[in-house]
């Protein structure tokens, strides 16, 4: 018996299962949202701006996590229709969930008369504290792993042994890929943190963008369940857009129009 072995569901409430899953997810949207609501404020946005705004996207960006990552295993959900909302099993994806809440957030600016720049750049920060913790939810899970490999392997890079026991899936010791978004993210955030007041208006944005982008590349490279389309894993396609697009719109805004640039601090 592996007695380092993580049941994902966490404890029963009234004969229900609470899952390890929804404990980090529900952890993940609180501490985003106090980091997000804290630089709101100190950037003059009137008090209930930000959990106005997250009571809006937060459902939507869900139902968008799940449909993206339904649409791309279709073949498997089209037999099991039963399970396609039991998001408490896992199956969200992130690029899915942003999609879905930058489309709320867009109108939402629009509608409270506020730069939709203004507000991805305060929330940027939230978005990679949220990926730092959210993984997490993939290790209760045990998903979201990736190629198999040796313990030895695993000890060698000094992983803590609650992490390589719980990689052991299928009979096999498998790569943490949830553990290396972590960190990355964390590495991301300080790298953030640190150069946010020197950025312009919308630098803070991209550069998460781009910070992001390049460590899912990598890391979805790694993974054993990907999302296809055709013979292309969609979600190293879309780090590569916005990555290269980022890069080209950070060239472009520091010639074409850098004596018009505004410094986040400013904004």
């Amino acid at each position: 018996m592996n007695f380092n072995y993580i049941n994902p569901i966490a404890v029963h409430l009234f004969s229900k299962p609470i899952y390890w899953y929804g404990i980090i997810i529900a952890t993940t949207v609180l501490v985003a949202y106090l980091m997000a609501d804290k630089e709101a404020t100190k950037r003059g946005l009137k008090k209930d701006t930000m959990i106005d705004l997250l009571l809006m996207a937060l459902p939507v960006a869900f139902i968008f996590a799940r449909a993206y990552y339904v649409m791309f295993r279709w073949d498997y959900y089209s037999i099991h229709k039963n399970e396609i909302i039991a998001i408490w099993d896992g199956g969200i994806a992130i690029y899915g969930g942003l999609i879905g809440g930058f489309i709320v957030l867009y109108f939402f600016a629009k509608k409270r008369n506020i730069k939709v720049i203004k507000l991805l750049d305060i929330i940027a920060p939230s978005l990679l504290v949220g990926q730092i913790i959210g993984r997490w939810g993939n290790f209760f899970n045990h998903e979201a792993y990736g190629e198999v490999v040796s313990k030895e392997f695993l000890e060698k890079r000094f992983i803590p042994n609650f992490i390589i026991e719980n990689m052991y899936i299928d009979g096999a010791y498998r790569q943490p890929t949830f553990l290396y978004e972590s960190l990355w993210c964390i590495v991301a955030l300080i790298v953030l943190l640190l150069l946010r007041n020197k950025l312009a208006q919308s630098e803070v944005f991209a550069m998460y963008l781009i910070l992001y982008g390049i460590e899912r590349f990598i890391v979805e490279g790694m993974r054993t369940d990907s999302l296809y389309l055709g013979g292309m894993r969609v979600s190293q396609v879309l780090s590569l857009v916005f990555v290269i697009g980022s890069l080209i719109y950070l060239v472009v805004l520091n010639t074409k129009y850098r004596n018009k640039k505004i410094l986040y601090k400013e904004s």
